[in-house]
């Protein structure tokens, strides 16, 4: 059996759309952030940590889980670039990382989940 030619060429618009569709690295840091925050407990954390600086053991009181589930969560988020941590001593501090993904993500769960941001009220 004989296979069908493509009929039809590009149109300059899909030239267009191609030029400025998101590279193949960009879509990858971009899937991997969505995939993380397709976890509940990992959106509430993430949400959390937009907002302020937290240690696990008050991440956990604040979220209802175990330290030992937030640490794996935190492990997770921080693998894929949307927290940051330091270290104050013996305790590790988390908060969102400060790049624009976070702050688009950030807002977009906000806008979704119709919540207002702590500091525009």
């Amino acid at each position: 059996m004989k296979e069908k030619k493509h009929e039809h060429p590009v149109t300059e618009e899909e030239l267009i759309l191609a030029k400025r569709m998101p590279t193949e690295k960009a879509a990858v840091q971009v899937a991997e952030a969505l995939k993380q925050l397709g976890d509940v407990s990992r959106l509430r954390i993430f949400w959390l940590l937009c907002h302020a600086e937290e240690c696990v053991t008050n991440i956990a009181e604040l979220v209802n889980m175990s330290s030992p589930a937030v640490s794996h969560h935190l492990r997770l988020l921080k693998t894929a670039g949307l927290i940051a941590s330091k270290r104050v001593g013996k305790e590790m501090f988390y908060t969102a990382s400060d790049t624009a993904l976070v702050q688009q993500l950030h807002h977009t769960i906000e806008s979704v989940a119709e919540i207002t941001c702590p500091e525009e009220e």
